[in-house]
């Protein structure tokens, strides 16, 4: 019976000493990060979610505005950019789908040709 009173006391000093490690002497820092640091493989993921978007709403000046989160290149060019690595990394047919219907709205959206709100010509 001593053994286990003794067991479960150096279990709870353990979880103490490691709350106490985690809260005081090393606790841990959240930097928000900006997505162009992000992997290849998370920027990949990134632009299917906006093709993903793109597909619902239909939008392109958002789709370019979320795309140019990922740097300063033409949105054409980041979303060819997670094809490739689409390709490469054996992305489901559906997926491709939806990058290369994002990449070819990419390709042709011009902001300056936008029509105003209300739908004035």
């Amino acid at each position: 019976m001593r053994r286990y009173v003794f067991f479960i006391l150096m279990i709870a000093l353990g979880i103490v000493i490691g709350i106490f490690y985690a809260q005081e002497i090393n606790p841990v820092e959240i930097v928000d990060a900006p997505p162009n640091t992000l992997r290849a493989d998370y920027q990949a993921d990134y632009i299917l979610m906006v093709a993903e978007i793109y597909a619902l709403d239909r939008d392109p000046a958002q789709a370019a505005r979320q795309i140019a989160l990922l740097g300063s290149d033409p949105p054409a060019d980041i979303v060819n950019r997670a094809i490739v690595f689409a390709l490469e990394q054996g992305y489901a047919p559906n997926d491709l789908i939806l990058l290369r219907d994002l990449s070819e709205i990419m390709r042709t959206w011009n902001p300056n040709l936008q029509l105003e709100p209300g739908g004035g010509n």
